[in-house]
């Protein structure tokens, strides 16, 4: 599936992103917080993202039944 590979590439392109503004020397802790904030939402609902999609590859849904692929989800994280 290349939708996986493109999510795969965007949460490394992510982890590249806060890793570059945690080595920012120049900017303060307050600045950080504030531009890593974004990200780090980003992360979540790409890591959600990646997750529905591995398990519809796994678990294709039939015509009848149609798509349930949020009904595995733990909602506590």
């Amino acid at each position: 599936m290349k939708t996986i590979k493109f999510i795969e590439d965007a949460l490394m392109s992510v982890d590249d992103d806060v890793m570059e503004l945690l080595s920012n020397m120049k900017l303060s802790q307050n600045e950080k917080d504030d531009l890593m904030l974004p990200l780090l939402h980003q992360k979540k609902v790409l890591t959600q993202t990646l997750s529905d999609l591995e398990y519809l590859k796994q678990n294709p849904p039939t015509p009848k039944s149609g798509c349930k692929a949020g009904s595995f989800r733990d909602e506590e994280s």
